[in-house]
């Protein structure tokens, strides 16, 4: 099966656009608390979403579905959740939880109304991930790769890549039977570790879903909506064509990929002699 697809907007054109193309699942994201400091000097979204873009994605979208990430667990979670969930929203994202509380909390606010998603991207999310897995009520995990390299003092988000952090991870959550995902791809030959190599550690680690990166279609920069459909038109096409290679990539070829991805990544970090004591 091809890796589930997810990208962020809140502009109904672009997200009829991403969903003509084979994009599962639209994101509107609401998450602020924290991540301006978090993230403070990067290169990274800074979203400007607001509950009221649910219900207007909600009426142009067919068959993809409709997430939404809402902030980190606080003292209005509650109340943020109920709009969310009335609002129409299929799936919800928890990110930066670092409880087993915070889980509970979340899974009891949406209390089944939806499909939960917890993203993993705290080194003390790690550290509790054994107990977490034993909630059965949750849907699926994603490894939010940005935050979490952050969390570990890490200089380049694909050193967890590179570090076997990721697969360290998704070995426990593939063991209690949740479907995961992780980080998020730019388009085929685009991005400092081509998206090429990062699609197939997907299929080696057994991800099953992905984020589209604002590199893939930076659809605020385009000169038109017209450029956005080529966008997807061609790239959604040449990412498709490439997962068939991943798909049926044999063990040593797997092995080969994550080689090479060792190596770029100590190349891009500069630890080269570091990594080889």
């Amino acid at each position: 099966m091809p890796l589930e697809l997810f990208y962020i907007t809140n502009n109904p054109e672009v997200a009829k656009i991403a969903e003509e193309y084979g994009v599962n699942r639209l994101w509107i994201d609401l998450e602020v608390l924290g991540k301006e400091e978090r993230q403070k000097g990067r290169n990274t979204v800074r979203s400007h979403h607001s509950i009221s873009d649910i219900a207007k994605l909600k009426k142009v979208l067919k068959k993809s579905q409709l997430m939404v990430r809402v902030n980190p667990w606080n003292k209005s979670s509650d109340e943020e959740i109920a709009k969310v969930l009335d609002s129409g929203a299929e799936v919800l994202m928890l990110p930066m939880w670092k409880t087993f509380g915070e889980v509970e909390h979340f899974l009891k606010a949406v209390n089944g109304r939806a499909k939960t998603n917890l993203l993993l991207e705290t080194k003390e999310a790690e550290a509790i991930l054994p107990d977490v897995l034993s909630i059965k009520e949750i849907d699926e995990f994603h490894i939010g790769l940005n935050d979490l390299h952050l969390s570990y003092g890490l200089k380049f988000m694909f050193e967890l890549l590179a570090n076997g952090t990721v697969e360290r991870i998704c070995q426990k959550i593939k063991a209690a039977g949740f479907p995961y995902g992780f980080g998020g791809i730019a388009r085929l030959g685009a991005g400092l570790l081509p998206a090429e190599k990062i699609i197939m550690e997907h299929y080696r680690l057994g991800s099953t879903r992905a984020i589209l990166a604002r590199s893939f279609c930076n659809y605020e920069e385009a000169a038109s909506i017209a450029e956005v459909r080529t966008i997807f038109a061609n790239e959604m096409a040449k990412l498709r064509e490439f997962e068939k290679k991943a798909a049926a990539a044999t063990p040593a070829e797997y092995a080969q990929n994550q080689k090479a991805v060792i190596e770029a990544v100590k190349i891009i970090t500069g630890k080269a002699d570091e990594w080889a004591r």
